[in-house]
């Protein structure tokens, strides 16, 4: 937890309350965790509401309209089918996030200056996502340059903002510290669809279009994460770091970042297996949508309420999970939660078609799997970091999900290219689960903690 006189800097000025340094230390701490759950908050509705329900459809319609008569648009002068331009443009923001997240990384922990950092990447990313309210007619340009810069912008706060976990928890606080955060996110994600359902289906009474009710749906996620972003602004404290003054600038920080994690084996073992667990969750969550339109033959509207289903269940998921942890380690709960995923998706595949209530259970276990599963992961390699790596180590971390994030995608396509059917490309995921818990069970946690240089927990 750093030395007397760092642990001291985290204090923030003003009369000192009574007790031990030790109880004033936990309460700062408290103080600081409070304050770090509103980021999950604050920037959890651009994923639910912008990103899995309203901009992908939006988008590709505003594209559509400027097509050709080919169906084709032309950015940059090149050719690209107007129903393409909004998984290239993601495809884009995710490149560019790979390019930025370790040089990121190695100047937060380079300086110890996190909050400018996390400042910048939230309200450059709340004001690109504010900024699709102006999205509409033919603009699918503005559409696609604003998407980029909001994703890559919270890929980036996501480096930062997961770099805090080791400074603000003691080890045995983690996995609960972890998972309260996630909950935060998805209740806030819940809060926010519910409002923009009501808003969307009921335009007309409001007096809007169904294209500006969209578009306020936008507009408002983005004023949302810039206004919650306020509270960890304030509440968390910088610690500029012996280690943070010596490292090395730049690109040669990522070098230098590289060679390290060689030499810490059972750390790259464990992000290994999360890459491969996390890219099938990942597939999972954005083609799931995609398994209830064309193979059940489900509505629009049955799918945005499954959405917020997976929504509502990931918070006490999250918390749920969290508890398990604390009794049985983080590492044997996220294996239980591997195959929990693995039964769900071979429940999906027998799923009848034109039965929404199926798709509602199967919704309903993802969502109490989903939450757990990520807080659990991030808080196990918080673990796995040396002290005073915290950004550049979690930008690996952030990499290792977003750098590979097209394996699931890729073999969901290609499985559906042979067969023909949505149910093989499905069930064809449960491959990413069963590796990913083979790899996991091999990694022992307690030595790869130990070789990291931190107090190993009771429970792990």
């Amino acid at each position: 937890m750093g030395t007397d006189t760092e642990r001291a800097a985290e204090v923030p000025p003003g009369p000192r309350p009574p007790g031990s340094p030790e109880r004033e230390e936990a309460a700062e701490r408290r103080r600081q965790q409070h304050g770090w759950y509103f980021y999950d908050w604050a920037c959890s509705v651009y994923s639910s509401s912008v990103l899995t329900v309203f901009l992908g459809p939006y988008l590709t319609a505003v594209a559509k309209a400027a097509a050709d008569a080919d169906g084709y648009v032309h950015p940059l002068g090149i050719p690209v089918r107007a129903g393409s331009f909004f998984a290239y443009t993601v495809s884009a923001s995710v490149i560019l996030s790979i390019l930025v997240m370790p040089l990121a990384g190695a100047a937060a922990d380079r300086t110890g200056r996190k909050k400018p950092l996390l400042a910048l990447c939230a309200y450059l990313g709340a004001a690109a996502t504010a900024g699709l309210f102006f999205l509409d007619g033919h603009r699918y340009l503005l559409g696609g340059l604003l998407l980029i810069v909001a994703n890559a912008s919270m890929a980036v706060s996501m480096v930062v903002y997961n770099s805090y976990l080791p400074q603000i928890a003691a080890p045995e606080e983690r996995d609960a510290v972890s998972s309260r955060g996630w909950a935060f996110g998805y209740a806030a994600g819940s809060l926010v669809l519910v409002a923009d359902l009501v808003l969307f289906t009921a335009h007309d009474s409001f007096g809007l279009s169904q294209s500006a009710a969209v578009r306020i749906c936008l507009a408002s996620a983005g004023l949302w994460w810039g206004a919650f972003t306020l509270v960890p602004l304030r509440r968390l404290r910088d610690r500029r770091t012996v280690s943070a003054v010596r490292a090395p600038h730049g690109w040669r920080q990522l070098a230098a970042t590289v060679r390290d994690m060689r030499g810490k084996p059972l750390t790259l073992a464990f992000l290994l297996a999360y890459l491969i667990y996390n890219d099938g969750i990942q597939t999972v969550i954005s083609q799931a949508s995609v398994y209830g339109s064309e193979e059940l033959g489900l509505s629009q509207s049955t799918l945005i309420i499954a959405v917020l289903l997976v929504q509502v269940l990931a918070v006490g998921g999250a918390l749920g999970m969290g508890r398990l942890a604390r009794v049985h380690g983080a590492q044997r709960t996220i294996l239980g939660s591997l195959v929990a995923w693995t039964l769900t998706l071979g429940a999906g595949y027998f799923l009848p078609a034109g039965a929404p209530v199926g798709f509602f259970l199967l919704a309903a276990c993802i969502g109490l799997v989903l939450g757990g599963s990520q807080a659990l992961s991030r808080s196990l390699f918080s673990h796995l970091v040396p002290p005073g790596k915290e950004a550049e180590y979690f930008s690996a971390y952030e990499l290792s999900d977003r750098g590979m994030s097209w394996l699931g995608p890729l073999l969901f396509g290609l499985t559906y290219q042979l067969t023909g059917s949505y149910r093989d490309a499905i069930v064809s995921l449960v491959v990413f689960f069963v590796l990913g818990f083979v790899l996991l069970a091999r990694v022992p946690v307690r030595q790869a903690v130990r070789d990291a240089g931190n107090p190993v927990p009771e429970q792990i």
